[in-house]
């Protein structure tokens, strides 16, 4: 009785650690889809909403870790259980710099409040936000089934995120190089691309901690990229 109890117990922790990282995610892809939507509206508004919010999704993530690891130190577990308590902490990191990187964006908003955009390229920064969103849905969902061969779908799918970013990046700098006029302006929408392709990136992260989870082995091929932008000197534009 007491090794049942013992058992009970902690499947409902694992439950606990599995609903908070589906809390966190939902909470990930609403400020990814109210980031790009006050850029497209112009709305400084809502961007300081994201902004806002964003620290609850921090809060969220050091709850998580924590909790994770008083599981390993009260429970001990080994090899599938122990791989889900860890898988636990890495997925609400890496929500957690979502998070950051829809911050972004909306501090992004909120400095160029008040311009005249030119919607053709919003339009393909949301092209580029929509697929990112979809692709964290995506692997949340893998990770709550034990879905294997949606994990892989999400990494292959990471180079058409990678190729998208690339042609708006060129687009941005013709822009740019046509009328200086436009510098400032198509700046700030080069990072907020920037920081959406590496919200792709963090939902690929998040596959590969999926895949191990369900087989106990890392990926042994290279991950797919197709960002040809090699000396793109962005990293994620974060405004202070």
């Amino acid at each position: 009785m007491a090794m049942e109890h013992t058992v009970s117990a902690f499947e409902q922790e694992l439950k606990v650690l599995g609903g908070r990282v589906a809390e966190m995610g939902g909470l990930a892809e609403r400020l990814i889809h109210d980031a790009i939507d006050a850029l497209k509206r112009s709305d400084p508004d809502l961007a300081r909403t994201v902004i806002e919010r964003d620290r609850l999704l921090d809060r969220l993530q050091r709850e998580t870790e924590d909790r994770a690891i008083l599981v390993i130190a009260r429970r001990q577990p080994m090899a599938l259980d122990l791989r889900e308590v860890v898988a636990s902490m890495r997925i609400a990191s890496e929500l957690e710099r979502v998070g950051d990187l829809a911050k972004n964006i909306a501090k992004r908003v909120v400095a160029i409040q008040g311009a005249v955009l030119n919607k053709r390229l919003v339009v393909g920064v949301e092209h580029i936000a929509d697929i990112a969103a979809e692709q964290l849905k995506t692997v949340l969902d893998a990770f709550s089934d034990r879905d294997d061969a949606a994990a892989h779908l999400v990494r292959q799918r990471d180079g058409e995120i990678d190729a998208l970013y690339t042609s708006l990046f060129r687009e941005l700098l013709t822009y740019m190089m046509e009328d200086p006029r436009n510098i400032s302006l198509c700046t700030h929408l080069l990072f907020c691309a920037k920081n959406v392709e590496r919200i792709g990136d963090h939902a690929t992260n998040i596959a590969e901690t999926v895949h191990y989870v369900i087989t106990g082995i890392a990926f042994d091929d290279e991950r797919p990229k197709a960002d040809t932008t090699a000396d793109d000197p962005i990293e994620g534009g974060a405004l202070p």
